[in-house]
């Protein structure tokens, strides 16, 4: 099996999970399960899962059968979900029912909606089985409080998934370590409750995240407190969302105050370098402005995934010049931005960083996506890059990218406190400065008042292609109304408002057949 393990790089250090993962496909837990490395090898396997779609090499025996190991990693179906749908990401590409996505049309039975529902649940029932496992473990394997703190980051990247859960799917199939799923599966739990139990689950009486280590004292790659601050603050950011249309009727949860809290954990702790790049480069496991990403490697960590997926969709294929320029040696030309995506940046912003490709000799990409099926519609992105942030060539192969995808960087926060604020009653002197020190980072101007339109678009400019926009857009009223239309949104050119069910995703046809517990999300 390929050593997935080997995501905690030479940098860590204590290099205990530089070990190959157990894969529960293949191998037999009970059979292997006994010393303190064979844990470390199970919870390498969970880390993994976010990674890579197989064990073996970047798409060969996918863990979860019938789904692509390709479309299916992880981050790409979260791309999917997260991007595609709005200004931020287009694809000319036909495979299967992808342009459903920017049209926001999809349906109960989407391919790409069930690879993502599939790799949510197959994580979490991954940590669940190490859960449940390490919490029967002999008594000697937990010296120096080393199988706690196993326990602690399983319960935080099943949390992960879970946010991932609640936030795409509402209500959905629910299962810990304590329960025993039954033929006819598990119970569905209710957004609210399941809003609750992850508010609880972290930061609660027993939560994760006193068990973690602080980011100073964690080894990079893996969970610690400050990612339990980061994945609580976002629960926060969207407790009315997550809360609202509650099927008991009760109250909607506004938590600005507990976001702004969260939030300014955060702040306090992280300086922004001043280097935004660096964040997106190949070598931004040394940046410290990133509190947790999903590791790529070009040896060891191989997928048509992640930042592969995003970097190669971007650039045109046989345009070596092109492929240069970010670090890589092939093309797959299919993902390009909106218009009115392009239209939020000044071009003196530092973070604009896009191409009509005719710097690179091609034929000049139009500025308006006009035909949806072709890549020379709609410009394309140049912020993810597998060179390093100082622009010499990464460590690895041109054919795999070393650089990281961030799930939770402190910009984020500095972000989250001012809506927070400003949401919950105006925004206060450290709001405005962590907003302008954004702004400031990227060469912009500071401003002296801010409004909601102001979060919104900065928020788009200083975290697009990071799996958020969609969030951010369904908690501005913005993804599925006509206050806000780009390109081809709702499968028209000039774009249009669709149905407010597209707020929220469908649990997959396939699962409400095979679970008659569940109870399918409205309008589908």
């Amino acid at each position: 099996m390929v050593a997935v393990a080997m995501m905690f790089s030479a940098t860590s250090c204590v290099q205990d999970l530089n070990v190959t993962p157990i894969d529960p496909n293949i191998t037999l837990p009970e059979d292997v399960l006994n010393s303190v490395e064979a844990y470390q090898q199970l919870l390498a396997k969970c880390y993994g899962g976010l990674s890579v779609s197989a064990s073996e090499g970047p798409d060969s025996s996918p863990d979860i059968d019938g789904i692509d190991g390709g479309y299916g990693q992880y981050m790409r179906a979260l791309f999917h979900l997260q991007e595609l749908p709005t200004d931020e990401a287009s694809v000319c590409w036909n495979d299967q029912t992808i342009k459903s996505f920017h049209g926001l049309s999809w349906t109960t039975s989407d391919v790409f909606v069930t690879a993502m529902f599939s790799r949510v649940f197959y994580q979490i029932s991954l940590c669940n089985e190490f859960i449940r496992r390490a919490k029967v473990a002999p008594e000697e394997f937990n010296a120096n409080g080393e199988m706690d703190y196993m326990i602690a980051q399983a319960r935080a990247l099943r949390a992960l998934s879970y946010y991932h859960a609640i936030d795409l799917f509402g209500s959905v199939p629910f299962a810990t370590e304590e329960n025993s799923v039954g033929a006819t599966g598990p119970d569905q739990i209710s957004r609210y409750d399941l809003y609750l139990w992850l508010v609880d689950e972290i930061g609660g009486e027993n939560g994760f995240r006193n068990d973690l280590r602080p980011a100073s004292g964690t080894e990079y790659g893996r969970t610690s407190q400050e990612f339990a601050t980061m994945l609580l603050a976002k629960l926060y950011l969207n407790a009315e969302v997550f809360t609202a249309d509650d099927r008991e009727g009760r109250p909607v949860i506004s938590a600005w105050s507990e976001c702004a809290a969260e939030s300014k954990k955060i702040v306090d702790a992280y300086a922004l370098p001043e280097d935004w790049q660096w964040n997106f480069s190949a070598d931004n496991n040394l940046c410290p402005e990133i509190i947790f990403a999903v590791q790529s490697d070009a040896t060891y960590i191989q997928s048509y995934g992640s930042t592969n997926f995003v970097i190669k969709a971007s650039i045109v294929s046989g345009n070596p010049t092109w492929q240069a320029a970010l670090g890589t040696n092939d093309g797959w030309g299919g993902l390009v931005v909106t218009s009115q995506f392009l239209d939020l940046f000044d071009e003196k912003d530092f973070r604009y960083k896009f191409t009509d490709g005719s710097e690179f000799g091609e034929v000049a990409h139009t500025r308006v996506i006009e035909d949806n099926s072709l890549f020379s519609s709609g410009w394309c992105q140049m912020k993810f890059t597998n060179l390093k942030h100082d622009g010499s060539p990464a460590d690895g192969q041109g054919s795999f990218p070393d650089t990281d995808y961030p799930i939770f960087r402190a910009a984020d926060a500095y972000l989250m406190l001012a809506e927070a604020q400003l949401r919950n009653g105006g925004i206060q002197a450290d709001g405005l400065q962590a907003f302008n020190a954004v702004r400031s980072r990227a060469g912009m101007n500071e401003l002296s008042t801010v409004t909601l339109d102001d979060i919104i678009d900065e928020r788009g400019r200083e975290l697009y292609w990071e799996n958020m926009r969609r969030q951010d857009l369904v908690r501005f009223g913005l993804l599925t109304s006509s206050t806000y239309i780009w390109d081809w949104k709702g499968g028209v050119a000039a774009g249009t408002s669709v149905d407010e069910r597209f707020n929220l995703y469908p649990i997959p046809a396939n699962e409400i057949n095979a679970n008659s517990k569940l109870v399918q999300n409205p309008g589908y």
